[in-house]
């Protein structure tokens, strides 16, 4: 096997390109945040629970007479947007905000909505949200005491809101290591963050505890457990279903065996990028995350791997 394997994130010109896209995944740089024209759209889903667009990755609401439990909040910019939204849907004080994991894009608003909101999150959000932190395309400063999940689990914490059980459930070592999916359990609609990528190829952070291959695991734990007839809110992309996310697991567990194979031969990062990835995949890289970026996070992965 060659010893001379180097990342491909994100040295090459076009590593450049990819991480300005990303900026809105991981969060954006000073004076980028306003988003002029983006519009906040409510889209409803189950009982009280909906499903919120704009800048970022996609909220799930629970609006009812206790008031309005938030999964994840954006930018700070946007939280006038998501008031007026929620305010549209019978949506008005927002008393809890669950964040899926640290990402800017999914806790931008927790300064502003602190103050006012119970925010929850799995331990290790609120640890590296706590210190300066990065991913492999920027870094963020320690987030304001405000802005800090005050309430933090290890594994799991139910919640009791607008009439049912609302789950929230540790993902280890996936999209980061603090992630959770939100499964509103009588309204049967589950939020998973950014561990669900819908019709594109995921970013995974591996500087912060993510792995591909531990993302392809996870998945395929949800696939064998959650409902059959769910409906699902990914942190990118359109509401899905259980058909859209076991076609998301064949495209993780497929990209991975193909990446795995070369890389287990001794391909390096040129060798692997020029080899690409099966035709049947290639509407996959028109999201945030490219082909070549998706191969590199992958042969990343299993160097990681191999380094445990």
């Amino acid at each position: 096997m060659s010893c001379a394997r180097r990342s491909l994130l994100p040295t090459s010109p076009m590593r450049s390109i990819v991480a300005v896209a990303l900026l809105s995944v991981t969060g954006t740089v000073a004076g980028a945040q306003d988003f002029p024209g983006v519009e906040v759209e409510a889209i409803h889903v189950s009982g009280p629970v909906h499903m919120l667009t704009g800048a970022g990755g996609n909220l799930g609401a629970s609006v009812g007479d206790d008031g309005v439990l938030l999964v994840d909040d954006q930018f700070a910019s946007m939280v006038g947007r998501i008031r007026e939204a929620l305010a549209g849907i019978g949506g008005d004080e927002i008393r809890l905000v669950v964040n899926t994991h640290w990402h800017g894009d999914h806790t931008g608003g927790n300064a502003a909505l602190g103050g006012e909101a119970i925010l929850v999150a799995h331990e290790n959000v609120r640890a590296t949200m706590a210190v300066p932190s990065e991913t492999a395309f920027r870094a963020s400063a320690a987030a304001p005491s405000v802005a800090l999940p005050v309430v933090t689990f290890a594994e799991s914490v139910d919640l009791h809101w607008n009439g049912e059980q609302v789950k929230v459930v540790h993902l280890p070592g996936g999209h980061t290591d603090g992630d959770s999916y939100v499964w509103f359990t009588e309204s049967n609609v589950v939020h998973l963050g950014d561990h669900f990528f819908s019709g594109t190829f995921p970013f995974v952070d591996l500087k912060n505890g993510g792995n591909a291959l531990g993302l392809a695991d996870n998945i395929g734990k949800l696939v064998a457990t959650l409902p059959a007839d769910c409906r699902l809110i990914p942190g990118h992309g359109p509401l899905s279903d259980m058909d859209d996310l076991r076609r998301y697991h064949d495209m993780l567990v497929e990209t991975i065996a193909h990446v795995e194979a070369a890389w287990k031969r001794g391909a390096s990062p040129e060798d692997l990028a020029a080899a690409g990835l099966p035709a049947e995949w290639s509407s996959w890289g028109g999201g945030f995350i490219d082909t070549d970026t998706w191969i590199a996070i992958i042969a990343d992965s299993l160097e990681a791997t191999r380094e445990r």
